[in-house]
């Protein structure tokens, strides 16, 4: 199968870097002019559109791309400069084993099409031949585990985590998988836009069956379908592993082993390299289903269902017409027409798999370590700005507003890129693409299974330093600014402070916000899935995000595709409390506290219309229709006019009326941080 790859994250773009108001305002003789407005479209009616509708009217997505604009599509320029250091280093003579040398010569092997496509199937023929070689279910599950330590994932996926109700140690992890289809719920729906996704999925399937010489492919690749969807029917929807509670299981592997015999547990643990006595599993459904299904489902089967998982694990490395048949399939989840340049592939893909490397590369190149300092002390206001909110909610009660500020003032803050680099146990070979891939892969899974049993490595990263994203993650109570997203157009060390903390004020609020969302009020200053709240509190806090889930289920994109509330309330939360921490950073500033106009708006009005801009976004509608499904965020119209509908302060910038599409009674205005 093809796995499924969707962009994240947890993961999503803020941009900071504190400046003094005075030197913005004595050294920016020519303010940011926010360009795009249509004026024949109310601030009341539809916000996001007022500021962007002339670009979006104008911008053009690339054929290779899916989208344009701010967002995760700051990454494609960012792209360029990772490049630029690749094909530098990639033509140099560099010590073996150094970070030039390991950088350089994988790029360099991934730019090889010509030996690459002379292989064909040779590469992974070694891996099918031992999936012929399967004789029962125990041989079955020992091939499984072993391909996992080659990051060949298929039937189980165990990770490592700190253990949420001890978070001081870290244990092994098991969460359901098994499917090619982005979601379970691809295989139950029989809308156009949804079975056109299952055909393509169902011809790519069958194309890599051809490519290795089956001759029954079709068939086979409705055999490996029906798999994945009695697989499908066990796993939980997305908007149900938001329970954090309900999605936490530590059974004892003897227990394991007893009730699930077809699974043989301990034996797998063993092939895994995981010494344990117990184990996290996440969704207990997927993991009895598997069992069971070992048990009833021919072994000729799995065997099938095993070949296409490891083509669809290995098919970016290996041949043209392998790489072909899984953008065939891709581009009808994205709209996206013509397959990206081979160099753009292998920047991501040694950004992916070797990107702590090239990070230092990148930082070396391109990083002003003074926006590192800054950027630090915008986040130190906003923690601020985070303790009077609380301070002044009259929701919350005395008790529980110290225990949140325990834990505001407890968050970690990385900033810029990681105090200590994570190597990569590798020998890399410009001559074999496919070895240096695989190589990769093992020492990623081998430096996760080092961590099992320790205490959290609270230097470690979950994304790379050149990445224009940001996160916060709860079980570290950590907020992480990469240095790819230190710069314009999130931040502008010349921009006054309106357009900056309308920027990258908003989200380094959300991010902020996360530790207080429908998911981080879950977890202590700790990190522990603990219970810090009365009951009362927390009642009243349920009770208002249950109106953030209501407001967003009634918000549309694509005329009548409805946003998923219960889906995006984390996010959604985040949004209406990061533009409200934000406004209250801003007014402590010179600036916020004045009136004087630059380019016929007043200091409030710049603050909205940064935020407007900084969520200015086209994509395709076949992108947007699967994000809305699969992705907690709510698409970019809705993290600009969703919460302004819930802000005052923004009807009194814009002089919002009654009448008005947006307009909303201050009663039913949303308000929770």
């Amino acid at each position: 199968m093809k796995p499924y790859h969707f962009f994240l994250l947890v993961l999503f773009l803020v941009a900071s870097c504190k400046k003094d108001s005075d030197t913005a305002n004595n050294n920016n003789p020519e303010p940011v002019v926010f360009d795009g407005i249509d004026p024949t479209i109310k601030p009341g009616d539809d916000f996001f559109s007022h500021v962007n509708k002339t670009w979006m009217d104008n911008a053009v997505i690339a054929d290779d791309q899916v989208g344009v604009g701010a967002y995760r599509f700051l990454n494609i320029p960012q792209q360029e400069l990772l490049k630029n250091i690749l094909e530098e280093v990639s033509q140099q003579e560099h010590p073996k084993g150094s970070i030039e040398q390991k950088v350089g010569d994988f790029f360099a092997s991934g730019m090889d099409t010509l030996s690459i496509d002379n292989r064909g199937i040779k590469p992974i023929q070694p891996i099918l031949d031992r999936i012929d070689a399967i004789s029962d279910v125990p041989s079955l599950m020992n091939f499984v585990a072993t391909q996992i330590k080659s990051g060949d994932y298929s039937l189980v996926s165990p990770y490592i985590s700190p253990d949420q109700e001890d978070s001081t140690i870290n244990i092994l992890h098991f969460s359901q998988t098994g499917l090619g289809l982005p979601d379970r719920d691809y295989y139950f729906k029989d809308d156009a836009s949804v079975t056109a996704i299952q055909d393509a999925y169902k011809t790519y399937l069958t194309t890599i069956f051809e490519l290795v010489g089956d001759t029954d492919a079709k068939a086979h690749a409705e055999t490996v379908y029906a798999i994945e969807k009695q697989l499908a029917e066990s796993h939980k929807t997305r908007i149900q592993r938001r329970v954090i509670k309900d999605n936490y299981n530590k059974l004892a592997v003897s227990d394991l082993d007893a009730n699930q015999k077809n699974m043989g547990w301990q034996s797998m643990l063993e092939t895994l390299g995981a010494e344990v006595d117990s184990v996290d599993v996440g969704q207990t459904a997927y993991y009895e289903r598997l069992n069971s299904m070992l048990e009833t489902t021919p072994l000729s089967d799995w065997k099938l269902y095993l070949k296409a998982n490891s083509i669809g694990s290995h098919d970016g490395i290996l041949s043209k017409p392998f790489q072909d048949a899984a953008f065939n399939y891709s581009k009808v989840l994205s709209g996206q027409s013509v397959q990206q340049s081979r160099t753009k592939r292998m920047v991501r893909r040694v950004d992916r798999q070797i990107g702590f490397a090239l990070g230092q590369l990148y930082v070396k190149r391109y990083f002003n370590e003074d926006a590192k300092k800054r950027a630090l002390d915008l986040v130190n206001n906003f923690q601020k700005a985070l303790e009077k909110r609380i301070d002044n909610l009259d929701w919350m009660s005395d008790s529980t507003k110290v225990k949140a500020k325990d834990k505001l003032y407890a968050i970690n803050k990385k900033i810029g890129y990681p105090d200590v680099w994570r190597t990569y146990d590798v020998t890399i070979d410009r001559d074999k693409f496919f070895e240096n891939v695989v190589a990769l892969r093992k020492d990623a899974y081998q430096y996760q299974l080092n961590q099992l049993h320790k205490p959290p490595n609270r230097d470690r990263w979950g994304t790379t330093p050149s990445t224009v994203t940001a996160y916060y993650n709860p079980s570290l109570n950590e907020i992480v600014f990469p240095a790819g997203i230190l710069q314009a157009p999130y931040f502008d060390l010349f921009a006054d402070d309106a357009v900056n903390y309308g920027g990258i004020g908003m989200v380094i609020g959300h991010e902020f916000t996360h530790a207080f969302d429908d998911q981080g009020a879950q977890y202590d200053k700790d990190g522990n899935v603990k219970n810090w709240w009365t009951d009362d509190d927390y009642k009243k806090f349920k009770a208002k995000t249950n109106q953030i889930i209501e407001q967003y289920d009634a918000f549309t994109v694509l005329d009548s595709v409805h946003l998923k509330g219960a889906l995006t309330v984390g996010e959604n939360t985040a949004d209406n409390g990061g533009i409200a921490i934000a406004y209250d950073a801003f007014k402590m500033t010179e600036q916020g506290q004045d009136t004087t106009k630059i380019g016929g708006y007043t200091p409030d009005q710049r603050f909205f219309l940064s935020i407007a801009n900084i969520w200015r976004v086209k994509t395709r509608d076949e992108f947007l229709r699967n994000y809305v499904a699969t992705d907690p965020h709510s698409p970019p119209i809705w993290r600009v006019n969703g919460p302004l509908m819930n802000f005052t302060p923004f009807y009194e910038a814009f002089n919002v009326k009654p009448g008005e599409v947006n307009y909303r009674t201050e009663e039913e205005r949303i308000k929770i941080w």
